[in-house]
């Protein structure tokens, strides 16, 4: 998955905010923020700190755990799980799973995604974990991870329950890192989908975001509503290369929830604008390799870099230098292999780590000595230098 930089206009490591004179964008919610998702700066916040119940919006940290065990090899898309008699027995929102059902991942995730099925959430996280109270403990030790703050999770549905709370800004993180994971926006930008498609009694699902139909753009991410939270939103809209993500909290209807999201995304895509600085396929030097199999690699930043601006504002003039250690074989792409220095006005406003593009395996050992007899023969190698550059 591509990793974003949080690149700074300011060595501190909270999120500027931009919008401090901005009028209230979400006049009708308890608590509301809109920030952009390359960089993490808040544009608009409304009471983003206070503790709130979230609803189903919990669901957001419990696809970010599923999803992470998939990418890490622990749970395929096609493994077909088994319905406990705990899940089959959740209220609420729910894909009707019966005692002894078997359904995929994939099904059971869009059942989360689209539909807010709380027996499916908590049939994958006692796949996961072994029971949903331990899926819960890796949900709050994930929310440490994450710098969250204010958010205490009791169980993985977001039913109500006494000390489970969070907050707009900490669910605008969660959902940071959920849409690094590309795949669970297939789900979550579906309007409408059906499992069952195969038996006598297909089930169809209707995505609970109605902006994912009737707001161009939006392609997630989780609605949430109880008495106690009211209605609560987290919703996704990429533009160009801008990515915003806002969350509203304890509006008092779909329509309200609905209006405020679009007056804040409508907002931000007016104003603000992404400037790219470096993107991580982009090629910023090659350098020689010794002991490789290859004899150079292509240096290029480890994750993209970005900064935000208004469109009204200059673009900023940034530049960028590189710090490249020695590379000896082998080395994975990912690995750090030096620095970048970001610049502007001549002052170094930030640091980030460089990798190779491609993973470079070693050379075995009659490789590195028929170069090195090269080297010798033409004059350029000595015997006292048996692992000079292959070049």
């Amino acid at each position: 998955m591509k990793k974003i930089l949080i690149l700074l206009l300011l060595l501190i490591s909270i999120p500027l905010v931009k919008a401090e004179e901005t009028e209230d964008l979400a006049p009708n919610a308890k608590s509301a923020i809109m920030i952009e998702a390359s960089t993490g700066e808040i544009l608009f916040q409304k009471n983003k700190d206070e503790k709130l119940a979230p609803a189903s919006m919990t669901k957001m940290m419990s696809m970010l755990l599923i999803m992470e065990e998939i990418e890490n090899g622990n749970l395929k898309w096609n493994e077909m799980i088994t319905t406990s008699e705990k899940a089959s027995s959740m209220g609420g929102s729910q894909i009707f799973l019966k005692v002894g059902e078997k359904m995929t991942v994939e099904d059971l995730l869009k059942g989360v995604a689209i539909a807010s099925g709380n027996d499916a959430v908590v049939a994958l996280a006692e796949r996961v974990s072994g029971s949903e109270e331990q899926f819960v403990k890796r949900m709050n030790v994930r929310a440490k991870d994450l710098g969250l703050k204010n958010t205490n999770f009791i169980n993985a549905t977001g039913l109500t329950a006494d000390n489970h709370y969070s907050s707009a800004y900490d669910m605008s993180l969660i959902a940071k890192e959920l849409v690094k994971h590309e795949k669970i926006l297939e789900f979550t930008s579906t309007y409408e989908d059906y499992l069952r498609k195969d038996t006598k009694s297909p089930f169809w699902l209707v995505n609970t975001n109605r902006l994912v139909r009737f707001k161009e753009g939006v392609d997630g991410l989780k609605t949430g509503f109880t008495d106690e939270a009211g209605y609560c939103l987290t919703a996704t809209m990429k533009k160009d290369n801008m990515r915003l993500i806002t969350v509203v909290m304890k509006e008092e209807n779909t329509s309200k929830r609905s209006a405020d999201t679009t007056k804040m995304l409508d907002y931000g895509f007016n104003v603000y604008m992404v400037q790219t600085i470096l993107d991580e396929k982009t090629t910023i030097e090659k350098k020689k390799v010794e002991l490789g199999k290859t004899l150079t690699t292509e240096i290029v930043p480890k994750e993209n870099i970005t900064i935000l601006n208004k469109k009204s504002d200059d673009q900023k003039n940034i530049t960028y230098k590189t710090n490249i250690n020695k590379i000896i074989a082998p080395v994975k792409k990912g690995d750090k292999v030096g620095t970048i220095d970001i610049i502007e006005d001549n002052n170094i406003i930030s640091t980030i780590d460089a990798t190779v593009k491609e993973d470079i395996s070693k050379a075995n050992f009659l490789t590195i000595y028929l170069r090195n007899l090269k080297e010798i023969i033409s004059g350029n190698g000595s015997i006292n230098n048996p692992y000079q550059l292959g070049v």
